[in-house]
């Protein structure tokens, strides 16, 4: 397995980036449940994308709204909830209907790994700013030996800094929607694709920086070609398997 040191020079090895799960497999599965980071380890991504929160009693839920209605059958806030009345919750399908899948916290997934898959954590919770709470992060991931396989990304840089804070060594992503160019001292960049074409060095920039590049793009499908004309490290995708197929289509064209 990769650890994101590893990430540019594995991904010369391989000729092709890298697919990154982006909740899963949300178009099949409910978001961010052990069941759909499940089918998109079947479906052949390379790392797992998910978003971190907190409950009332402070564990590390998997979870991307603020709100418990879009994704669940709860009300209200995720943060006022604890643990326990969380995983009585059911969780939505994408069409909306309820399922038995419950919202996992940060260290189901661990445990359902086993360690074996990257991670690209993103940080959606304030508690994250928050020195105490960066630390209990870090303590999770290196305790349960994830910590060298794990990124943490964030449209908060603050979130990031607390973090970079406890664990200087820990790879560390900036996603933008505004700067077209790979600037800042984040290792991981993720800018909104258009970004990519308004800028089309961009890539070759980022990488004499030694960065690595990772459209913000869960549905790349349609763009494949750009990206793998860019030589981008990494994609997202909703759907790992649509998105490795077009990887596939992409190198079976004639040169």
């Amino acid at each position: 397995m990769i650890n994101w040191r590893q990430v540019r020079s594995e991904r010369q090895k391989r000729g092709r980036p890298f697919v990154m799960a982006h909740r899963g497999v949300p178009v099949l599965e409910p978001e961010n449940t052990v069941r759909s980071f499940a089918l998109a380890l079947q479906q052949g991504a390379d790392v797992l994308e998910t978003d971190l929160r907190f409950t009332r009693d402070n564990q590390i839920v998997l979870f991307h709204d603020r709100l418990l209605a879009r994704t669940t059958d709860g009300q209200g806030a995720l943060h006022d909830q604890p643990l326990h009345a969380l995983k009585r919750l059911r969780t939505r399908a994408p069409n909306g209907s309820l399922t038995d899948a419950e919202v996992p916290t940060l260290l189901d997934l661990i445990e359902y790994t086993q360690g074996q898959i990257p991670f690209l954590l993103e940080l959606k919770d304030p508690l994250f700013a928050d020195p105490k709470h960066a630390e209990q992060l870090i303590e999770l991931l290196e305790t349960h030996g994830v910590l060298q396989s794990s990124a943490i990304v964030s449209f908060h840089p603050d979130y990031v800094a607390a973090v970079k804070t406890v664990c200087s060594a820990m790879p560390t992503g900036n996603i933008t929607l505004w700067n077209p160019l790979p600037s800042g001292h984040a290792q991981l960049l993720g800018p909104i694709w258009p970004l990519l074409c308004l800028n089309p060095g961009y890539v070759v920039w980022a990488h004499r920086l030694n960065k690595i590049v990772a459209p913000l793009d869960p549905t790349p499908e349609q763009r494949m070609w750009y990206y793998m004309k860019l030589g981008v490290d990494a994609v997202l995708a909703d759907h790992p398997a649509t998105v490795i197929a077009a990887i596939d289509q992409y190198q079976r064209r004639p040169a």
